[in-house]
């Protein structure tokens, strides 16, 4: 293998989840926040777009937010941050540290050489895969641990998504060679 799988891993998306206040007036935010977007007849929540972190924030009525297209938890953390100062600046009572919950990493890798994804799919545990090549040019594995899914594609790139920790893409990272090693489809 020319290239190191693990060190091939990186993080694509983080989709993550935040309650920052019990309520929030979209209308408001949407007036007083440059490049909010609000329409509620197309979507229920105010869009503010970020770009340092690139990142969207969701923000919803009910006082929820969800960050989408942090590429590290740093820039997460740090796009909270800034969502949180914007709605203080509006006199919006916000607590101080913000939480978050990670709803999703979706990871790319590669595995530095074509795999064959038919012998694949009979050497794999039936019940864990999908591969249905007229559909999508991808097999879909599903993993129990770390619980992610993990698309293989026949170039040896792999998607890795719901993970939760960044963790998770590494360790199934780790799984997929080993799989593939033992029904002699990839050499280590």
């Amino acid at each position: 293998m020319k290239v190191n799988p693990e060190e091939s891993l990186k993080i694509e998306n983080i989709v993550a989840s935040a309650k920052v206040a019990e309520t929030l007036d979209l209308q408001m935010i949407n007036e007083k926040i440059k490049d909010a977007e609000y329409n509620k007849k197309r979507f229920p929540g105010v869009v503010l777009r970020m770009q340092d972190p690139k990142i969207a924030a969701l923000v919803f009525g009910s006082g929820k937010v969800v960050l989408t297209g942090a590429k590290s938890i740093d820039s997460l953390s740090k796009g909270l941050e800034i969502l949180g100062n914007k709605l203080r600046e509006l006199k919006i009572d916000i607590p101080k540290d913000l939480e978050y919950k990670v709803q999703n990493i979706v990871t790319s890798a590669d595995l530095g050489t074509p795999i064959n994804l038919n012998k694949i799919a009979v050497g794999f545990n039936l019940d864990r895969i999908e591969y249905e090549p007229e559909q999508f040019p991808g097999l879909v594995y599903r993993l129990e641990e770390p619980k992610v899914v993990v698309l293989l594609f026949g170039s040896g790139k792999l998607i890795i998504t719901g993970g939760k920790l960044p963790e998770d893409a590494r360790k199934a990272v780790i799984k997929i060679i080993s799989d593939l090693s033992n029904l002699g489809l990839i050499q280590q």
